[in-house]
């Protein structure tokens, strides 16, 4: 069974990451907010896909839908000002 926990690990074990937060109750739909220096330069659909990088094949396969909230250092500040 996929849990918030094995996302986590297996994207912090391919991408430093200075946050990485994962959630998900019903082992289907998971959702996670990572803040990365690689997201630096890249556009939404390229963080993601570095993202579904980590993932390999559990993306197909045991993970049905994930939604990511993915930022740069810098943003992840700002926003953390903010609220």
């Amino acid at each position: 069974m996929v849990t918030p926990e094995s996302i986590r690990l297996n994207i912090a074990q391919s991408m430093a990451t200075e946050h990485l937060s994962v959630s998900g109750d019903d082992g289907i739909h998971f959702e996670a907010v990572v803040v990365s220096d690689a997201f630096a330069g890249k556009s939404r659909v390229q963080r993601h896909q570095l993202v579904y990088q980590t993932l390999g094949d559990r993306m197909r396969q045991d993970i049905h839908a994930l939604s990511m909230k993915t930022y740069t250092p810098e943003e992840w500040q700002k926003l953390q000002c903010k609220n």
